[in-house]
């Protein structure tokens, strides 16, 4: 399938929010940070586990690791199992504490609101006339130790702002008021959004709608915890140790071994009793099937939620579900009147939509095969659509006309219409139903507020872009480029994570998505016949396999999301190819299998459509 003919204006990147130049993302008005304890000095472990010799020869260092860090890590650790008594005696035993009386009266402070007293904890305070304040070390009103680049000024403002909030809350507006111009307005420019933000607080009278407006879940929400969590940020770790330590490490250590592990495709995750290695026997380079029920080239294809069907269009007017038990065809749907360029599941597999160059988009019911909905509104071809996680809204998109990006409801009903001005080549909703990610003939990819419908920025390519995807965790998005590349982009920054280079694309349309049992890979189609596999953390091309007939394009490639050792992919020679790890008999023994087990009670079921070509 060729790219949409629209012109490219583009001569770089760059990034605008709702028209004008700004960072790609707000800082919000509460960001969330770690949380941890403190620290105390004492004398060294006498216990030893067969391994004496490092410790005698340096009592202050565990196999070249800092003892006291070892030891005050395992203490948090044991806590943070719920080994309290285990906690206890290995304090006591290695005189280590995890956390000082400053550091828990501090985190106390926090947490019951008591404002004044935490900043003096915090940040140090000066002693009225005649002595007192509030003793932090040796008498001396220091604070605690904080990392080099803390911004005293910011740390304060946090607190006051929390402070502010919480006033609002109880209707106490007029401490609210004096809270805001005596104590927040010093700590910042005149003209700051954030303080702007914060005194068009003052007319919510409505405690919901003020919770809501400022992001915040209230003082007896979780506000408090975000709010500690963000200030150890700027607290010394040794100080404050962040919170769950031990297994953050611990999470890194199978990180670094993933990474370095080429062919990491298992659903389990790696021991720490041994070094992690994944063979490539157990990784699915082999075709177990050919499927050729495509009367024309293969542009779309999608497994669903549960691995259990794969729904397949392209270039011809029909569309076929497969049972990906068997591969048999389950329905083939003929309703389209031109080429269908896109297909989606809902998120609970009962429904699944299809978009056609004949200007519809239909809804169909995945049991029945019925259309459940037509929807007619576009006025040019419809390129993509994309379902809310809730199932009960989805999005569409066309290339041209009056509506171009539309919010539907499951009954048919315009909930949004965006009115862009750009042609819509592809767009994806992020997991968590925050983002809408479009991207556009005209070289963009636009960021949306789901919730909000608004803007958030927009980066124009010099190149144009083919397919987006959104990663499990919402955190980054995929995308194809007309240049032979796929990037990698954080959605927060929307700054590129890797590019990954190998596959040809120029001219026609090109698919890519995550793979993998943890979307560890990233794999693409190709202009060359071409399948083409990277690890998604370091970016090297793992595999390129022959793919389909040349000349022609692999336009499309999907993953199956339950079934880690098995992906499809689809051609220009009207072809789809299974892979997987096993040998070319596996699917014939299921088959075989699976009749077996129902010959009792009826004769085995077979496909409307004819059988599949197995590779053998």
């Amino acid at each position: 399938m060729r790219y949409d003919p629209g012109p490219s204006t583009s001569n770089g990147s760059q990034h605008t929010l709702n028209g004008t130049q700004h960072s790609p993302r707000q800082k919000p008005l509460f960001s969330n940070g770690t949380n941890g304890h403190s620290t105390a000095n004492g004398t060294t472990s006498p216990h030893r586990n067969g391994f004496s010799s490092a410790a005698r020869s340096n009592p202050h260092s565990y196999f070249g690791h800092d003892r006291e860090e070892v030891t005050r890590l395992l203490i948090q650790g044991l806590d943070d199992l719920g080994y309290h008594e285990a906690a206890e005696k290995l304090s006591q035993e290695s005189g280590f504490e995890v956390e000082s009386s400053a550091v828990a009266h501090f985190r106390e402070a926090v947490l019951q609101g008591e404002w004044q007293q935490a900043e003096a904890l915090l940040l140090g305070s000066e002693p009225p006339d005649g002595g007192g304040g509030v003793s932090i070390r040796n008498g001396a009103c220091t604070g605690l130790k904080l990392v080099d680049s803390a911004n005293r000024d910011q740390l304060r403002f946090q607190l006051k702002t929390q402070k502010y909030l919480e006033l609002l809350e109880a209707g106490d507006s007029g401490s609210a008021i004096i809270v805001l111009q005596k104590e927040l307005r010093p700590l910042q420019p005149e003209k700051d959004p954030q303080l702007s933000a914060l005194s068009l607080l003052l007319g919510d009278t409505d405690r919901e709608r003020l919770r809501e407006n400022a992001g915040w879940d209230g003082a007896k929400g979780q506000s408090r915890q975000l709010l500690l969590r963000d200030l150890s940020r700027s607290i010394a770790p040794s100080v404050m140790i962040p919170q769950h330590r031990l297994a953050v490490l611990l999470d890194q250590v199978k990180q670094n071994q993933i990474s370095q592990c080429l062919y990491h495709n298992p659903s389990s995750s790696p021991s720490l009793f041994s070094d992690h290695l994944c063979d490539r026997s157990q990784f699915p380079l082999r075709t177990i099937l050919e499927l050729n029920h495509s009367a024309g080239e293969v542009w779309a294809m999608e497994f669903s939620h549960n691995g259990r069907r794969l729904a397949t269009s392209g270039q011809a007017t029909d569309v076929l579900i497969y049972d990906t038990s068997t591969f048999q065809v389950l329905h083939r749907l003929t309703e389209h009147t031109d080429s269908v360029a896109s297909l989606s599941w809902s998120p609970d597999d009962s429904k699944f939509i299809t978009c056609s160059h004949d200007k519809t988009a239909r809804v169909w019911d995945t049991p029945s095969g019925q259309v459940l909905l037509k929807i007619d509104y576009h006025q040019e071809p419809v390129t993509t659509a994309a379902w809310s996680p809730d199932g009960q809204s989805f999005v569409t998109g066309s290339l041209n006309g009056a509506h171009r990006l539309v919010l539907w409801s499951i009954e048919g009903h315009v909930i949004h219409d965006w009115e862009v001005s750009y042609r819509v080549q592809d767009c994806a909703v992020s997991p968590d139903g925050k983002r809408l990610v479009v991207i556009s003939s005209e070289c963009q990819i636009v960021v949306y507020d789901f919730e909000t419908r608004r803007e958030e920025y927009c980066i124009l390519n010099k190149t144009r872009m083919t397919c987006i995807n959104v990663s499990r965790d919402s955190r980054q998005m995929l995308v194809n480029m007309a240049n032979s590349e796929i990037h990698l982009i954080d959605i927060d920054t929307a700054e590129i994570i890797k590019r990954f280079l190998g596959q040809q694309q120029g001219e026609f349309v090109i698919r890519s998505t995550f793979g993998g049992a943890d979307q560890n890979l990233v794999i693409s189609g190709s202009e060359d016949s071409r399948i083409y596999i990277w690890h998604k953390e370091n970016g090297s091309l793992i595999e390129t396999l022959e793919g389909h007939q040349e000349p022609g394009c692999v336009n499309v490639v999907a993953w199956n999301p339950t079934d880690p050792c098995m992906f499809a992919s689809g051609g220009d020679d009207r072809k789809i190819r299974i892979w997987s790890k096993e040998d070319s008999d596996f699917l014939a023994k299921r088959r075989r299998r699976l009749a077996g087990n129902r010959s009792s009670m009826a004769s085995p079921s077979r496909g409307p459509y004819g059988s599949s070509t197995a590779i053998l």
